[in-house]
This record gives C-alpha cells, structure tokens and sequence, in this order.
C-alpha cells in the first residue's frame, strides 16, 4: 500500500486562519469527489472557523478522562476504520491525554499515513523544537507542546497561511480569535506587534531555508552541477589585500541593479595557514560587506582558484567578482607559461558562472616587499658551517674502505645532505651537495684523484645526486619553514585569544590592550594616538596628533619618534617604544591594531549615545517648565482673580449658597495651582540636575490604587497579575504619571471603558537601556489618535480636539513623560485595536533585594474604583492553542 501525503498549514501566530483554510481546502477537495472526513478539527470558538465544518463528515471524537475532567481526542481507529482518502487533521503538535496510543498526534498522522491516508494538519511556528528558545526569547512564553523540525520538513507540501501583524491585531481586536474579557491582555503581552513581526519573520525564514533545502536536494539528486539562476548571489574573492574594498564594492553596484539577491564575500586562506594576508585590511572588508547586506565567509584550500568555484558552485551564485592580478608583467608572464594566475583560472574553469575581472589600484604593480621567512640567523650559520665540515668527514670515513664504490659514496653524502637541509635550510643543503659530488667525483670515481669522469654512467650518477639531494633539500627545508611558521601562527592565535579576554575583563579595553602589547611584544611603552575629536592629549610637537591612551612605564613620546608605528586607518595610529620589532611581528601588530580599533570605536558611540540621550532629556524638560510656567499658570489664576473680585464688588450682596460657590471655586483653582506649581518645581529640579527623583523598589500596585483616586466609578478596571516584579521608580512621581494619563483617557474617551493591564508575558524580554523593564498599559476604546499627531500630542499645550466638556491646556501628557523619562523609563503611545490608544509605561526592575514569595502581596483592587472584580491571572492563551 501506498503510503499517504502529508500537507501542512503553516502559521506565525494562533489566529492567522490555519484551520479555516484547511477546512476551506477540504471543501475544494470534496467538491472534486475525493473521500474527505474531518477526523478531528477545533474551532476556538469562533463562528466562521465552525460555520466551514456544515457538509463535511465529522468522525466524533474520543472522550477521555483526565484528571476529573474529560478530554476530547481523535479517534483513530473510527478513522482507520472509515479510511477515506483525505483525513482533516488540526494541530500537528498536539499532545495527547494519557491513556491514548500514542503520545503525540504527529505520531497518530504518521499510523494514517501509513495506511495509505492523505493528511492535512497545521502547527504554528512556535511549536517547531529548533525554535523554542528563539520564541521564548521573542514572546517570553515557554512552548510546552513541540514537535521536531526533522518531522516537520518530512511533509510533501508546506503551506504558508500569512497576514500582517497589524491585521492579525485588528482581527483579534474585533473579537475573532479570543472572548472580550481576553482581547486587551492579549493585545498587551502575546500579540504585540514586535512579538507578531519577529514570528512572521521566523517563519517566512524558516519555510525559505527548507525551499533552498529542497532545491539543493533535487540538485544532487539529479546530479545538477550547472548553476540555477532562481536568486541571483555575487561572489566576491578576497585574498586578504587591501583591494578587496573595491571588489566588494563594484559586487555590491552590480546587485544594486536587480531586486533581489544575496552578496557573499569569500576569503580563501591557504590550507597550511601561513598565507600572506592582513587581518586588517580583512576586518575592514567584513565589516563593509555586513554594512551593505551581505556576509562573510573564509574558507581553506590548496588552490584559491578552485576553492573559490567550489564555495561559488555550493551556494549556486550566479556571478563571481575577483580583481585583476598585482604580479608585474614579467611574473604575469610566467605565471601564464604555468597555466595562468588565480582569476584566468577562475575565468576558465568557471563554467555558466558569470565572472567580473576589476581594475584597481595595486593591479600589475607588484605584491610588494616578500616578508623574509628565514630559520634564524643561527640555524642558517650552523648550517653553511656544517655544509663545509660534513661532506669532508663522510668522505674520510669512507676513505677507511679500500675499495670506493660510487653507489656507497653517493648514499652517504646524501644523508648528510638531508641533515644539512634539516638544520640550516634550503642553501646550506644546495651548497653540501655541491661539495658532496666533487669529493664523491675526485676520490670515488674512476679514475680516482683527478676530477675526470671516464664513464658516462658515473657521471649520470652524480648528476642525479645532486638534483635528488637538491630535491630533498627543498621539501626538508619547505617543510621545516611551514612547521615554524605554523608553531608561529599558534602563538600568535594564542596570543589574540589572550588579549580578547584580558580586554574584555579590563573597565578601559583600550588600555588593557595596550598592556598586553607591552608583555607581548617585550616593549617599554604603547599608545594610541588620533588625529579625530577633542578627546585626549596633543603630542608634543604640535603634531595634531592626540594621545587617546597610554600604557608603560616609559609611554612614547609622540606618534612620529617612536620604535614601531602601525597605521590602523587614516586617524588611528597605534606606536611602540623599546625595540624595533622584526618583520614576523608585524602581522600580530596588524592584529593588535584592528581590535583597538574596535574597542575604540565602541567607546566612541558609547560616549556618543550618552550625550545625546542627555540633551534630548535636558530639552524635555526644559520646554515642558517654560511653556507651562508662560501659559498653564493663567487659567487658575484666572479662575482665583474671577472669584476673589466677585467677593470684593461693593454694592453686591450674595445669598449663602453663592459665597459657598466662590469660595469652592477658589479652593480648587488654588488646589489646581498648587499640584501645577509642585510638578514645575520637580521638573526644573530634575532639568537642573540639582534633585534626583528618590528611586525605591516599587509595585505598580502600591501606586495604581492612589493614582486613581476620584477617578469616576465604573470608569475603570484594573488587572494586575500578582506577580508582577518591583520597579525602581519615585511612587509620588509615578502617581502623578498614572494619573495624568488616566485623568487625560476618561476626558477624551467619554463612552468607554479604561483598562489598567500589567504586562507579564513579555516583561523580561522588554529592556531599557539592557536592564529587564517591566509595563503598565492604560488601555481605551475612544477616537483614538491619528498617527501623525503622536510625536504631537507628547508635546505640552496640545489638544487633541475642542471637546466642550474637556478642561486643562494639554500638559498632562508633557508632564508624564518628563516624569517617566526623569525616572529612567519611557512612555509611549500605541493605536488599540478596533480603535482608541493605548498608553504604555515601561520602568525599569528594581536592583534591590529580591522580596521571598511569603512577603509578597497581591495586587489591591479597590471596590470604589472597579466596575467590577476580574481574574488577576496573566493571560495565557487556550490550552488547545497555546501560543
């Protein structure tokens, strides 16, 4: 029997239309005659989901008890007994109640298919097992039902169901997904629309990696060496020079020209290790190509020529960008003679890939002075010394036979050859086996004494001694130099690994760099100096060079006098004093060079981020103190003067009722003034910097109750989970934010209700500054804002309409965000959906002492102010679709 196919209906989020579209295909089946029956389907609730199951056969599902409760489950052996052709399947990831056959429904799909059963189900992104954390991390809700990727990919088709986040909160805002009582901490927690987009985004990424997954598949299959435009991918060659920048660049120009692709920079480093490159002309060119989009690679090969293709040929890239050859002609010409350099190679091996060759700058100028790879001076003496002594001793050891024979002679000079090269390298070893042949020629050739040679076997024979022993010579000696310089290369590993951690621990990283530098490379004194910023030290001299750090008991002088200068970019030198460092240094120099670069330029945006963020809270405040003081004063003096004149006409007798008005009116302009004067008095101590606000661990429930004090009753509902953490935030302060806020939805949404929800769902993944937060959202169903008066409506004196039973002059909004800015935290406003706004406070968690969980105190909802008492839990999503 044929086993059956699986079709699965992908989704970001509950509530995208899964089901309803696999039911609308089990319509579109059915309607074609194929043997459809819906073995088991949920409709959460929702009336279209359920209005698609008329005309399709219902298999009644299994009853179970569990726990006291009982359970619906599919049945599968009605199914299996029934077996039609297509069976509806809902959600892939379920866990089944104890007592079933299996423990996962993916496992009951899998017996269906089987039996030669066609299978539609769904699952949501977050119930992928790969992505669990991922989700975790996003929604800060732990997926307790998963089902592994690898069970996933196995289906025969993939279904994306998609809409945008902001329809998904519209839909879920008018009531389709979750009951009422459920829209608002929904709204607030799961289905924020961060939350929504970065699932979105997970999935269209996760569905595209098993698309190209399936193509490449097919590709092998089939045996598909040829490349397959579907997506076009650039290839750039690296090699470690300073051209690469231009290469990446023009890549970069030529996929600007279609809409779509991807750039991938590749460097090819030898296989050994020990090529030629710069570590800082390769980490300028990594961070250009992750600036312009694309990414990074380095792989490792024998031939750059044919790794290159390879790496090409496996991402399927459809062009390749490598840079013309800097050997000069004469070189040009013999590499040419040897089959050609990297990029004729590549030019001729590359197949239907097409291949860009670039001009620039260091094009035919040459490679540059070779860094001298030498033994040391002492092994290269040692060995000329012994080139000169062994041959001689040999030859007087072989003296001692009375008889020469030239094969023994030859053998034993060829050893000392060997031991030559492995000692002193290349041109010792060349210079003994010169030596070796003319005293093997002089007194084991016949005829012996002279340096005539009578038979032509003889003289083939020391011909080839010499050209063997210059043979071994040169792979004794390649393979001595390779292994130093990989002993080299390790260190110099090492040696970075090092300093990255010794920086990282360091409170100054530049500085501890620079310490570093001091043991690593056995100098006296380092420092960085810059030519950019006001920061630092001129140099002596009056060079425009500034000291941005020093380190060592004698620090150099000054950029231009020192030992070792090392160029990082045009502004940034890094200098040594001591010694003068050998050419093998020079690379780790370059090293040392690119992460101070980097530890240098995090200071800078650091520094640079501060100093914005305090201006623009320093310009906060001091437009909200100016403005109110020259207009928001007026309207209770205005009221006072009004009053007070009316008490003081002559002539005018009022009845006691009316007196008791003025006085009233009086009374509370001045209590009007007085809670106005208060907030101006704060906020220009906070602009001044002479008062700080008194931070103290604080709950949202310590504040909420007193914040909404003569708040109209029925007007508002609260819910406060009872686990909602402390925040660092002044209560007197943060009252008067909540109020504000409050005080400004009840005036502005006469008809509808006002929300209080604390966010538990995602507080931990909410951050301010990369401390955890916590959020407070004043929710309301009134007109709204429209979204280009938001930035607007922060600022003080706005309005949002003339609405006649309104009062104040729009300061309440100013004064709670200055507030809640002065505390460290934000505020900000978001469209509720199906209308109205939504207000959200995020303060930062306390950094006092944890509180024990017998201490704790749950939330205070007082009667007076609640139209009526809700569940305090946090809102978590239907056991069935737990997102």
């Amino acid at each position: 029997m044929a086993r059956g196919t699986l079709r699965i209906f992908l989704g970001a989020a509950p509530g995208v239309g899964k089901t309803y579209e696999m039911l609308e295909e089990a319509h579109r089946l059915s309607k074609r005659g194929e043997d459809v029956v819906v073995a088991f389907a949920m409709d959460h609730g929702r009336s279209d989901t359920r209005a698609l199951l008329d005309g399709l056969e219902v298999i009644p599902p299994r009853r179970l008890p569990y726990r006291g409760t009982e359970f619906e489950e599919m049945d599968l052996d009605a199914v299996l007994a029934r077996a039609p052709e297509t069976a509806i399947v809902d959600e892939y990831a379920h866990t089944n109640i104890p007592g079933s056959r299996h423990t996962k429904r993916w496992e009951d799909i899998d017996e269906l298919l089987n039996a030669g059963i066609n299978v539609l189900s769904t699952v949501n992104i977050q119930h992928l097992a790969s992505l669990g954390d991922v989700v975790n991390a996003i929604t800060d809700v732990r997926q307790a039902e998963t089902v592994p990727d690898e069970i996933v990919r196995r289906a025969d088709q993939i279904h994306l169901v998609d809409i945008s986040p902001e329809l998904l909160r519209q839909r879920l805002g008018d009531g389709k997904i979750y009951s009422a009582d459920k829209i608002d901490a929904a709204l607030s927690n799961y289905f924020r629309l961060g939350n929504l987009t970065a699932l979105r985004e997970l999935a269209l990424l996760w569905l595209a990696d098993r698309v190209d997954e399936g193509l490449a598949r097919y590709r092998e299959e089939n045996d598909i060496q040829a490349t397959w435009p579907a997506r076009e991918r650039i290839v750039v060659g690296l090699t470690g020079s300073p051209e690469g920048e231009v290469l990446i660049r023009r890549g970069a120009r030529i996929l600007n020209r279609v809409n779509g692709g991807d750039l991938l920079a590749v460097h090819v480093r030898a296989a050994d290790g020990v090529a030629e490159e710069s570590p800082r002309a390769l980490e300028a060119q990594r961070r250009l190509i992750q600036d312009l989009g694309g990414s990074y690679h380095v792989v490792a090969g024998e031939d750059p020529a044919s790794a290159l293709l390879d790496f090409a040929r496996s991402v399927n890239a459809t062009q390749i960008v490598v840079g013309i050859s800097r050997h000069k002609k004469l070189a040009g010409l013999l590499g040419a003679l040897l089959g050609g350099g990297i990029g004729t190679r590549v030019v001729r091996d590359s197949g239907d890939i097409d291949v860009h060759m670039v001009s620039h700058p260091l094009g035919g100028r040459g490679t540059g002075p070779v860094r001298q790879r030498d033994l040391g001076r002492v092994r290269v003496t040692a060995g000329f010394v012994l080139a000169a002594v062994l041959p001689a001793l040999l030859q007087l050891m072989l003296s001692a036979n009375s008889e020469p024979n030239i094969a023994t002679a030859v053998l034993i000079q060829l050893s000392g050859s060997v031991l030559v090269a492995l000692i002193g390298g290349l041109w010792p070893a060349i210079v003994a086996a010169l030596w070796s042949s003319l005293l093997v020629n002089y007194y084991s050739t016949p005829p012996v004494g002279t340096l005539t040679i009578s038979d032509p076997q003889n003289l083939l024979a020391l011909l080839v001694f010499v050209g063997v022993s210059a043979a071994v010579a040169v792979v004794v000696d390649i393979s001595a130099r390779r292994s130093k310089e990989a002993s080299r290369a390790r260190a110099e590993a090492t040696t970075l690994g090092d300093l990255t951690r010794s920086a990282a621990r360091a409170e100054d990283t530049v500085k501890g760099l620079l310490e570093q530098a001091l043991d690593v490379f056995q100098v006296s004194g380092a420092a960085l100096y810059t030519s950019a910023g006001d920061t630092g030290t001129e140099a002596p001299g009056g060079t425009g060079w500034r000291s941005v750090a020093e380190a060592g008991a004698v620090p150099p002088a000054g950029p231009d006098t020192a030992d070792n200068i090392e160029q990082i970019d045009p502004t940034t030198r890094l200098v040594l004093t001591g010694r003068t460092l050998p050419a093998s240094d020079r690379r780790l120099l370059g090293a040392f060079g690119v992460h101070l670069a980097a530890q240098l330029e995090r200071q800078q945006l650091a520094a640079s981020r501060r100093e914005v963020l305090r201006l623009a809270e320093s310009n906060t405040m001091r437009t909200s103190i100016l403005r109110a003081v020259s207009h928001d004063l007026r309207t209770p003096l205005a009221g006072i003067k009004l009053a007070v004149g009316g008490l003081l006409q002559h002539g005018v007798t009022y009845t006691p009722e009316e007196e008791r008005d003025l006085l009233q009116t009086i009374d509370a302009c001045a209590d009007r003034l007085d809670l106005l004067v208060g907030n101006l008095l704060d906020m220009s101590r906070i602009s001044a910097d002479s008062v700080n606000p008194l931070l103290r661990p604080v709950r949202w429930s310590e504040v909420v109750p007193a914040a909404l004090h003569g708040t109209p009753q029925g007007r508002v509902r609260v819910e406060l989970p009872a686990n909602m953490p402390e925040i660092d935030a002044d209560p007197g302060m943060l009252e008067r934010v909540i109020a504000n806020i409050v005080e400004n939805a009840v005036k502005y949404a006469p008809d509808s209700e006002i929300v209080l929800v604390g966010a538990v769902g995602g507080f931990r993944s909410a951050t301010i500054a990369g401390r955890p937060a916590s959020e407070l959202r004043i929710i309301d169903h009134g007109q709204g804002v429209p979204a280009e008066r938001v930035v607007e409506m922060f600022r003080p004196f706005q309005r949002l309409d003339d609405i006649p039973q309104t009062t104040g002059v729009g300061l309440g909004l100013a004064v709670a965000k200055g507030f809640t800015e002065a505390m460290g935290g934000t505020l900000r406003a978001e469209e509720t959906p199906g209308g109205g706004l939504t207000m959200v406070i995020r303060l930062p968690l306390s950094t006092g002492l944890a509180i024990d969980d017998g201490d704790r105190q749950a939330p205070v909802q007082p009667q007076s102010l609640l139209a009526r008492r809700t569940d305090s839990r946090p809102f978590q999503p239907s056991a069935t679709e737990n997102p």
